[in-house]
This record gives C-alpha cells, sequence and structure tokens, in this order.
C-alpha cells in the first residue's frame, strides 16, 4: 500500500508535468491496464473536487486508469454521500491520501457569495443545498477589509470552503478519524489555478519535494 506522503509525491510530480505540457505514456490508457484492473483497484489518492469541467483530478494531476478514486461535486462540498464516498475508499481500498480541491473563480463560491451580498433568491431547493454548505465558512469574510478587494475575497472564500470540507472529513467521520490518528491517512487541502494550471497544496502539507 503506497503512504500518503508517497501519493502526494506522486500528484505534485504529475501536476507538474501538466503544467509542463509532457504528459507521462504510462497514465494513457491500454488494453493491458484495463485488464489488470479487473482484478480490483488501489487508487493512489482520493480526490474531493469541483464538478467543474475545467478541474479534471485525472488530468490536471497527470494520472490514468486507477490511479484516482474521485468524487466531484459542486463547490466541493461534503454530505453524507459524499463522505460516504471517501469512506469506502479509505476503509476497503486502502488509500491513505485524500485531497480536497477547490479551483479559482470557482462558480459554488462565488453564488454564495452573491446570495450573502445581494440577497439572491435561489429557487432551486437543491442549488440551495450547495450553497448552505458553502455559506458558514465564507460568511465571516465579508464582515472583514475583504469586502472591498472582491479578488481577495473570492480567493479567501475558495481557500475557506476548501478547509471547511477537509475539516468535516477530519473531525465529523468515525470511519476517517481513527485512520488518521492511527493508520497514517492524510487530509490536505489544494487550491487549483484556472489561470495557470498549478496545485498548490496548502496549509502546511508534509513536503516531499
Amino acid at each position: 500500500m503506497i503512504t500518503a506522503i508517497e501519493a502526494l509525491q506522486h500528484l505534485r510530480e504529475g501536476n507538474r508535468r501538466f503544467v509542463s505540457g509532457v504528459r507521462d505514456r504510462s497514465t494513457l490508457t491500454s488494453r493491458a491496464r484495463r485488464s489488470e484492473l479487473l482484478a480490483g483497484q488501489e487508487p493512489l489518492a482520493v480526490v474531493l473536487g469541483c464538478s467543474d469541467s475545467r478541474v479534471p483530478a485525472e488530468i490536471i494531476f497527470d494520472q490514468g486508469l486507477g490511479d484516482l478514486f474521485v468524487v466531484r461535486v459542486a463547490g466541493n462540498i461534503v454530505a453524507p454521500p459524499q463522505v460516504g464516498s471517501v469512506e469506502y475508499a479509505a476503509e476497503h481500498l486502502g488509500t491513505r491520501l485524500i485531497v480536497v480541491l477547490g479551483h479559482s473563480m470557482c462558480g459554488a463560491v462565488l453564488a454564495t457569495l452573491e446570495e450573502i451580498e445581494c440577497g439572491t433568491e435561489i429557487r432551486s431547493p437543491n442549488l440551495r443545498s450547495v450553497i448552505d454548505r458553502i455559506r458558514p465558512s465564507v460568511e465571516a469574510l465579508l464582515q472583514t477589509h475583504l469586502r472591498e478587494d472582491p479578488k481577495a475575497l473570492v480567493w479567501h472564500a475558495v481557500r475557506a470552503n476548501i478547509r471547511a470540507s477537509a475539516n468535516h472529513l477530519r473531525h465529523e467521520s468515525q470511519i476517517l478519524k481513527p485512520l488518521i490518528e492511527r493508520d497514517g491517512l492524510l487530509v490536505v487541502c489544494a487550491d487549483y489555478s484556472l489561470e495557470t494550471g498549478i496545485v498548490d497544496f496548502f496549509d502546511d502539507p508534509p513536503e516531499t519535494g
């Protein structure tokens, strides 16, 4: 089983290749790889990311078939189905790295800020459920000096939302907590830049070079 630190290194290196426009040929889909995976899967990382079409985890980390267990939902929020999916990968597949991946100019975060600031009416109860999960992590930012700097506000709001999801996984899951405490499971925060293609692992994840 690959460790969390080793998996994080793979993702860092993969993102560097993506940014450079040089893909590892081993990540390309092949009949042999498909056949190999019939016996089971051992993904090196779980990625809880946003549904945004511009942020496909396998591509931005230059990973191949069977390498990542990806859970995507608008705003990279955590609700019971997302938590359960992450728990399955950690408990049953042995994956020891969980990455909560947000991105710049996240539409779900922008919609939440707009609703708080302008009182925009959200008619869909389903969309409302997404915004209601983002709102607590970003609302306080509007009471700071960031209210006068829209660009900085969005940047901080995106990261606050990523941290909220990561902290929920770390502290609210009865499956993940003991794996973190005793079995080397690591939950890290990551922010993908649409402008540069770079993934920034923030909040001091372990250094891997």
